[in-house]
């Protein structure tokens, strides 16, 4: 029987304006890169995107908000938008709103949330050289609450902004601990308004990198993510054979991805099935 590769669609419900300091993100108020802001994403627009993710054979959609934590008004709107979506659209449901509470969690739940997607970004003594404006703790503590609130666990994180050999080997046991059910990893972009300056990591590590984290987390789905495009080009189908399950299709938060049609292609073209 063939693999079966799970795919993910996204959508950018509030872009930019993020007051939090990450060094790698093109939507932080403190870099120097060029976006349109915006404020929440209308509810029928999110149902039509939820309905496209779904026609082009998406698992999970995931409805990601810029900002350090999920706030009464974003977990209004987005429970709103889930409660519509589960109306009218067979998909599980992934929230991505920064730190959330236990309570705020167990609402998302009830409101239709399958999951919550958290990811602890790099290892936890690499972290204060990325971001100062918040702990790698309570990344941490957000990703228990998820488990406690008895939501599927979506944490991963970015590879290649400068961590060590070693951090990442650590880092993968880090994500181990919480026992998620999903792990996304992604490779570092660099732009040119971001004050990281790492090259596009080779194809060969990248790789190396999932074969890495396909040995530690035997039992998680591993999807990659960000940075699959620029790391491995028209080649990424690969990424199936060195461990991963998963990729998330069409565009990302700011960066423009392969249209689902050619990933599908790609993904029956190497052999696999969707599932």
């Amino acid at each position: 029987m063939s693999k079966k590769i799970i795919l993910c669609a996204l959508s950018n419900v509030s872009n930019g304006n993020c007051s939090e300091d990450c060094k790698f993100c093109t939507q932080s108020v403190a870099n120097s890169v060029a976006i349109t802001p915006y404020k929440n994403k209308s509810l029928q627009t999110l149902l039509e995107e939820a309905k496209a993710a779904k026609q082009n054979e998406a698992k999970g959609f995931c409805l990601v908000t810029a900002g350090l934590a999920l706030s009464k008004a974003t977990k209004k709107h987005i429970c709103q938008a889930a409660q519509m979506i589960k109306k009218e659209v067979d998909i599980n449901l992934i929230g991505c709103n920064g730190l959330a509470t236990l309570s705020d969690l167990q609402d998302l739940k009830s409101a239709g949330f399958d999951a919550y997607n958290h990811n602890l970004e790099t290892e936890e003594s690499f972290y204060s050289t990325i971001c100062s404006s918040h702990s790698w703790q309570k990344r941490y503590e957000t990703c228990e609450n998820v488990n406690k609130a008895g939501l599927r666990l979506i944490a991963g994180g970015i590879f290649g902004l400068g961590e060590s050999e070693a951090q990442r080997e650590k880092f993968l046991h880090q994500i181990h601990s919480l026992s998620p059910k999903r792990v996304p990893i992604n490779f570092f972009i660099p732009h040119d308004g971001l004050p990281i300056k790492q090259p596009i990591m080779s194809e060969e590590e990248a790789l190396a990198i999932i074969q890495k984290a396909r040995v530690t987390l035997p039992q998680a789905i591993l999807m990659v993510a960000g940075g699959r495009e620029v790391v491995f080009g028209k080649d990424w189908p690969k990424i199936f054979e060195a461990g991963a399950d998963s990729i998330v299709i069409g565009d990302y938060l700011t960066a423009k991805g392969f249209h689902p049609s050619s990933d599908r292609e790609k993904i029956l073209k190497a052999g696999y099935t969707i599932g």
